[in-house]
């Protein structure tokens, strides 16, 4: 029985004649990025920015959508967001921060059930208060910081000094172009959005590692041969195990976003958007940063009498 593959074997596609189009590309979009989430920002869930969330199902028939937002904002509660979710019969409505503390929170939740309740279920209702909400953005924010420091510094160990660069360089790109693109679709950004960019980070890695180890093995093996046709080739020799794990990924993650429901939907979307980037960054991005810096066989070579130079006046010392 032939086993199925999703790229032929033994292909030689050139790679990295692309990099003169991939790296002001990629540039162009990481400033894109960080002007959105400068001047127009990301759609913070209530777990950052408080307030009540409520998540409502029609009784029968659907979801009005026009009728809900104008009772809501004659509650007096300020400014409402309702919007569909999943089936016609549901909606999601928010409201900001109540005057009054947790009091105000609880006052305008009970004014929303005598207004809903004869017409909707009131499936779940999350309040979170400023204080709550402001803890958990610095919880947030220190918790991604200090993986992606930690991240960076396994990488800077894990490979001599010029890979590192270079992989340092694609997981900070894969960053920004996740936040941006929380701020173009406006998805809510919440807690399982800060894991689903955790999750991002660690694919990316993990992308990394697998092309940067193949080059560094093809590197040694092939020392005619210049920096761009070695990546190129290391590249083609793993994208069969890329397109199958990123296939494979991308599957599940749809199933996710389709059938998982409201609450994981920014989660899934955020990592099938992951799974592209962090692939094209490894390729792209990460791996044509050793032609830029110079990098030939002959480094390792001269690394190597480095060391074993290091290694000689050590033993005489001793000696």
């Amino acid at each position: 029985m032939k086993l199925l593959r999703l790229a032929p074997e033994n292909t030689k596609f050139g790679f990295m004649r692309f990099r003169r189009v991939s790296y002001p590309l990629s540039a162009a979009l990481s400033i894109v990025s960080v002007v959105l989430f400068l001047f127009v920002g990301m759609n913070f869930g209530i777990d950052f920015a408080g307030g009540t969330q409520v998540d409502m199902r029609a009784k029968s028939g659907e979801a009005n959508i026009a009728d809900i937002r104008g009772k809501a904002e004659s509650l007096g509660v300020g400014p409402v967001e309702v919007q569909r979710i999943g089936a016609e019969s549901d909606a999601l409505l928010r409201l900001g921060v109540q005057p009054g503390g947790d009091a105000g929170q609880q006052t305008a939740i009970a004014k929303l059930r005598d207004a809903f309740g004869a017409d909707y279920e009131f499936r779940s209702v999350d309040s979170v208060g400023p204080t709550i909400s402001a803890e958990l953005v610095q919880r947030g924010t220190l918790g991604v910081v200090v993986a992606i420091i930690a991240v960076l510094t396994y990488l800077w160990f894990r490979f001599e000094w010029q890979f590192a660069v270079g992989a340092i360089i694609g997981t900070m790109h894969d960053l920004l172009l996740t936040v941006g693109f929380f701020c173009v679709t406006q998805l809510e950004f919440n807690q399982t959005s800060i894991a689903a960019i955790l999750t991002i980070v660690g694919y990316s890695l993990n992308e990394t590692v697998v092309v940067l180890d193949r080059i560094r093995e093809v590197m040694r093996k092939y020392k005619r041969l210049s920096t761009a046709e070695i990546i190129d080739m290391s590249v083609n020799a793993v994208l069969p195990r890329t397109i199958m794990t990123a296939t494979t990924v991308f599957l599940a993650l749809l199933a996710l976003f389709f059938l998982g429901g409201h609450v994981i939907r920014s989660f899934s979307a955020a990592m099938i958007w992951g799974i592209f980037v962090a692939t094209y960054s490894s390729i792209f991005i990460c791996s044509p940063m050793l032609i830029y810096m110079g990098v030939r066989a002959e480094t390792f070579d001269r690394m190597r009498e480095k060391e074993a130079a290091g290694a000689d006046v050590k033993a005489k010392e001793k000696a």
